[in-house]
């Protein structure tokens, strides 16, 4: 072998290399948006049932309104926060929603009638299916995130990652003071 033939196919490896590893963060990027996309469509989802079990606890207890209100705002919050939401905002709200929640269901202990109501028992029930689900869709963003950051800090991928842009994700966590929100909302009795 030549020296032109040996540094061609050293050429072509590197290159191969390149295009290998740019094709890897192109899809860890694509996984992380992905899973972040779902976290938004568990999370519509919960916003979707929280006025029909608001609806539901009014009607046993119309004077608590203090509560309804902080879900309410608390809800509209979550919401505004929406898809332009870095996953630390998102986090923050969805914090304040929990809280609020938990106080509803506080108030709906004091309503034995309300504990039986069918509507009530179905919502419960759909709401805690929709907190696993954003718990399970919390879990794969973060460990996505977790690859495509880890693949942005590791050498040699970080020679590649630095070249074309890639940028590191941020996980979705629960803040460290805000321990009320690192329990799970209660929606058995």
């Amino acid at each position: 072998m030549t020296t032109t033939t040996i540094v061609l196919i050293v050429l072509a490896v590197v290159v191969l290399w390149a295009i290998l590893a740019y094709n890897r963060f192109i899809t860890l990027v694509n996984r992380a948006k992905e899973a972040w996309a779902d976290i938004q469509v568990q999370l519509k989802r919960r916003y979707d049932l929280i006025p029909n079990l608001v609806e539901t606890v009014k009607g046993y207890a119309a004077h608590e309104s203090t509560a309804f209100e902080n879900v309410s705002k608390a809800r509209a919050a979550a919401m505004g926060a929406g898809a332009s939401a870095t996953p630390a905002a998102q986090a923050q709200a969805e914090n304040q929603l929990t809280g609020a929640l938990k106080t509803l269901f506080a108030v709906s202990e004091a309503y034995p009638d309300l504990k039986a109501n069918q509507n009530f028992l179905q919502l419960q029930q759909e709401l805690g299916d929709t907190e696993d689900k954003i718990q399970a869709s919390r879990r794969f963003y973060n460990t996505t995130v977790m690859a495509l950051n880890t693949a942005l800090q590791s050498f040699p991928g970080n020679v590649i990652a630095g070249s074309f842009g890639f940028k590191a994700m941020d996980l979705f966590e629960l803040a460290a003071a805000d321990a009320a929100a690192a329990e799970p909302v209660s929606v058995q009795f």
